[in-house]
């Protein structure tokens, strides 16, 4: 078997370098073959396992070595194929990580040996998982609107700017943001389904006021937020979170219950929880929507989006 590792050289554990290091000597003296592909500029990741899974199909495993973004552009490449992904979170976030390996607390070591890449014999499950589709482009983890995407902007350039902080980058962005006022405009019809009875139903808005507006295939995004903590990444579904737009006043207490995945419409009147199947997402005026998918800004006035029910092949830790 060929193991194809697709590294990002900007990713943010220190330890990547010695940890790799220890991988490549395991493979010498492994009969499966390992091949390093550095990734150069945005896009590359999606390209080069687009490349590898056109080439062997199921005979090669694509390992993502990087963070969400790394993540997403593998998850693009390999959507349909029959080439899984294997996940090594070497990122700042990890956020979808958390969710595949079920643990707001990534030991990347820990994760490399369960899986057996420090022995050169890699065992895992190989599991098929939903995709989001958005105007063509695929997502994996989450689609965010509004407040999120302001953070998530304002965090990513205060980690790029003082490494050191991490994931805590996020976190402390949350203060910018909310110092201005948090009411945003939106406009949606979404096919919606009751998990309960199976029952579909649509759910339309026009200019809708809100504060954020987040569309979950997985659980954790933003650096540890967690708008839906009991996501599926097999159902068929999305999970949504809406949020009224808000006050500072009645934000503050919100925003740790919302870190932990305790916020919600039985805990808070401002919150609308769901499940979607498809829909179409504007704004009125035709400007773009304050939004991005796995941490990626798009710039689209209109979205039209759909699961795609396991579209993607994941090798996830033996069971």
């Amino acid at each position: 078997m060929k193991y194809i590792f697709i590294i990002n050289p900007i990713a943010g554990n220190d330890d990547k370098a010695r940890i790799m290091s220890r991988i490549k000597s395991a493979f010498r003296g492994s009969e499966n073959e390992m091949i390093i592909e550095e990734t150069q500029a945005r896009g590359d990741a999606k390209s080069i396992a687009s490349k590898y899974a056109k080439e062997y199909g199921k005979d090669c495993v694509v390992v993502a070595c990087g963070g969400d973004g790394t993540v997403h552009e593998v998850a693009g490449g390999l959507a349909f194929s029959e080439t899984p992904m294997m996940l090594l979170p070497f990122g700042t976030g990890n956020d979808f990580a958390k969710k595949v390996y079920n643990t707001t607390k990534i030991d990347i070591e820990k994760i490399i040996s369960v899986l057996g890449l420090f022995d050169g014999h890699p065992t895992y499950d190989v599991k098929d998982i939903d995709l989001i589709d958005y105007n063509g482009e695929i997502g994996i983890n989450v689609m965010s609107f509004g407040l999120d995407t302001v953070v998530e902007t304002i965090g990513r350039k205060m980690a790029q700017k003082h490494p050191k902080l991490g994931h805590n980058a996020y976190s402390l962005a949350i203060i910018p943001a909310v110092m201005k006022p948090i009411h945003y405009k939106i406009s949606f019809d979404i096919n919606c389904v009751n998990k309960e009875t199976g029952e579909e139903y649509s759910f339309k808005e026009n200019n809708r006021d809100y504060a954020l507006f987040a569309i979950c295939n997985a659980s954790y995004y933003g650096g540890g937020f967690c708008p839906a903590p009991n996501s599926e990444l097999d159902d068929g579904l999305l999970d949504f979170t809406l949020v009224n737009g808000l006050s500072l006043i009645k934000a503050l207490p919100l925003i740790p219950k919302y870190s932990a995945g305790e916020a919600n419409e039985k805990t808070s009147k401002e919150f609308k929880n769901g499940y979607i199947k498809s829909g179409r997402i504007w704004m009125e005026d035709g400007s773009n929507l304050l939004g991005n998918c796995d941490g990626e800004n798009f710039e689209y006035s209109e979205i039209n989006l759909s699961v795609k029910e396991k579209a993607l092949k994941l090798c996830v830790i033996n069971k």
